[in-house]
C-alpha cells in the first residue's frame, strides 16, 4: 500500500469512528450523520459575511441597503439556485454535488477577507454559495430517504447541525478578523478540508435518486402544487424574518457598543438557539402533526420577536433566542412535511422548501436594509417580527394528522 492509500485509509477510518461513535448515541443511521456533519461545515461556512459586516460596512463605506445587497447576492446563489441543483440531482449524478458542492463553498468563502470593494465580496459569496447549493438539495432527499420510521428526526439532526455549524461562525471568523485583520482570513481553508476529508471519503455513493423512467423533476409535482405552494410561502416569511434579525442585530449591538466579538456571540446565541428550535421541532412533528407544530411555533415567536429590541445586554439576547428557538422549530418540519405530501422528486421538493424558499427570503433583506436606514434597525425589526402571522394562517388549509413516510425500495435501501 502506498502512502497515499494509507492515508485515505486512515481518514476513511477517521469518518467512519466518528460516525459510529454519534450513531450509537442517536440512534440515527449512519448515512444521516455523515451527511449532517457535512453540514455543519458548509453552512458555517456559508455564514462567513454576517458577523463580519461590522468590519465591511466602514471599509468599504456601506449603507445598510448595500449590506443587505451583499446578503442577496449570497442568498441567491447558496439558496435559489438549489431549485436547479434540484433538479438536476433527481435527474443525474448526486454524488458529484454532494461531494464537489462542499469543497468549492470552503475553497472560496474565506477569500472574501481579500477584497477590497463591494462588487468583488459579491463575486465571492456567489461562487461560494453555488457550492453550498449543490450539496444541500441531493443531502436532504438522501437523508429522507434514510431516515427509516422517524423522518422528522432525522431531518431535524440533519438541519441542527448545518445550524450549528451557522452559529459557530461568529465565534470564529469575527475574533480572528478581529485580531489578524480580514486579509488572514483565506487561512482558514485549512481546517474545514481535515473535516471534511474523512466524511467526504463517507458519502453514499449513491448515483441516482430515483429509478429509471420513473416521475422526476419539476412536472412530476403539478399534482401537488396547491399545498407545496402554502409550503413554500410559508417558509419564505419565516426566513424572511430569521434573515434580518440575523443580519441586522450584529450592526445594531455594534451601533450600541458592543465589540464585534461580543456582537458575534449574541449572534452565536440566537443561532444555537434557532437550531435547538429545529431539533425539538421535527419529533415534535413526528408526534403530533407537522400542521399543528407549524402554526403554533410561528403564533408562539411574534411576542419574543417583538418585544427584543426594547430590551439591551443579556436580557435582549436571551428574549431573541426564545422567539428565535420558537419562530425556527418549523424548519426541517417544512422540508419533511413537503417531501411527505409529496412523495416523488425528492431533490427537487427539497430545494423548494429550502434553497429557493430561503433565498427568496433572502432576496427581501435588501428592502429591511433601506427601511432600517430610514427609521432605524429597531422599530424595522419589530415590524418584521410580524410576519410569522402571515405565515401561520398560510399553514391552516394544510392537511392535517402525522406525516406519511415512503419507505424506500430495495435499490435504495442501504444504510452503511
Amino acid at each position: 500500500m502506498t502512502p497515499g492509500q494509507y492515508g485515505r485509509a486512515a481518514l476513511s477510518d477517521l469518518g467512519r469512528g466518528a460516525a459510529d461513535a454519534v450513531r450509537a448515541r442517536t440512534g440515527l443511521p449512519r448515512n444521516v450523520v455523515v451527511l449532517a456533519g457535512v453540514h455543519l461545515v458548509v453552512d458555517g461556512y456559508g455564514n462567513i459575511l454576517t458577523p463580519l459586516l461590522p468590519l465591511l460596512i466602514p471599509k468599504l463605506h456601506l449603507s445598510l441597503a448595500a449590506a443587505g445587497v451583499l446578503q442577496m447576492c449570497f442568498q441567491l446563489s447558496n439558496s435559489v439556485s438549489q431549485l436547479a441543483f434540484g433538479h438536476v440531482a433527481d435527474r443525474w449524478r448526486p454524488r458529484v454535488l454532494l461531494v464537489g458542492g462542499p469543497l468549492v463553498a470552503v475553497l472560496t468563502l474565506p477569500f472574501i477577507g481579500l477584497t477590497g470593494t463591494a462588487i468583488a465580496i459579491a463575486a465571492v459569496l456567489i461562487v461560494g454559495g453555488l457550492g453550498g447549493a449543490a450539496f444541500h438539495p441531493p443531502a436532504a432527499a438522501l437523508v429522507h430517504r434514510y431516515s427509516g420510521a422517524r423522518p422528522g428526526t432525522a431531518m431535524s439532526f440533519h438541519i441542527t447541525s448545518g445550524t450549528l455549524g451557522q452559529a459557530l461562525a461568529p465565534l470564529a471568523f469575527a475574533p480572528f478578523a478581529e485580531r489578524f485583520g480580514l486579509s488572514m482570513l483565506p487561512l482558514l481553508i485549512l481546517p474545514p478540508l481535515f473535516v471534511l476529508a474523512p466524511l467526504l471519503a463517507r458519502i453514499p455513493r449513491v448515483e441516482r435518486l430515483h429509478e429509471r423512467g420513473s416521475a422526476a423533476g419539476f412536472s412530476a409535482l403539478r399534482p401537488y402544487a396547491r399545498p407545496l405552494l402554502l409550503l413554500y410561502l410559508i417558509v419564505v416569511l419565516r426566513t424572511l424574518t430569521a434573515i434580518s434579525f440575523a443580519t441586522f442585530v450584529p450592526v445594531m449591538l455594534t451601533r450600541r457598543g458592543w465589540s464585534v466579538s461580543e456582537a458575534g456571540t449574541a449572534a452565536s446565541i440566537f443561532l444555537v438557539a434557532v437550531g435547538l428550535g429545529g431539533f425539538f421541532g421535527g419529533p415534535l412533528a413526528d408526534r403530533f402533526g407537522p400542521r399543528r407544530i407549524i402554526v403554533l411555533s410561528l403564533v408562539a415567536a411574534v411576542p419574543f420577536l417583538a418585544i427584543a429590541p426594547l430590551f439591551a445586554g443579556a436580557s435582549f439576547v436571551a428574549v431573541l433566542a426564545v422567539g428565535g428557538l420558537l419562530l425556527q422549530s418549523t424548519l426541517p418540519v417544512n422540508v419533511t412535511f413537503g417531501q411527505s405530501l409529496a412523495p416523488v422528486s425528492a431533490a427537487t421538493v427539497s430545494s423548494l422548501m429550502m434553497g429557493f424558499a430561503w433565498g427568496m427570503g433572502g432576496i427581501c433583506v435588501p428592502f429591511v436594509g433601506m427601511a432600517a436606514d430610514r427609521i432605524g434597525i429597531e422599530s424595522t425589526l419589530m415590524f418584521a417580527s410580524a410576519l410569522p402571522l402571515v405565515a401561520a394562517a398560510l399553514a391552516l388549509p394544510l392537511p392535517a394528522g402525522k406525516q406519511v413516510h415512503s419507505v424506500p425500495r430495495a435499490s435504495e435501501s442501504s444504510t452503511t
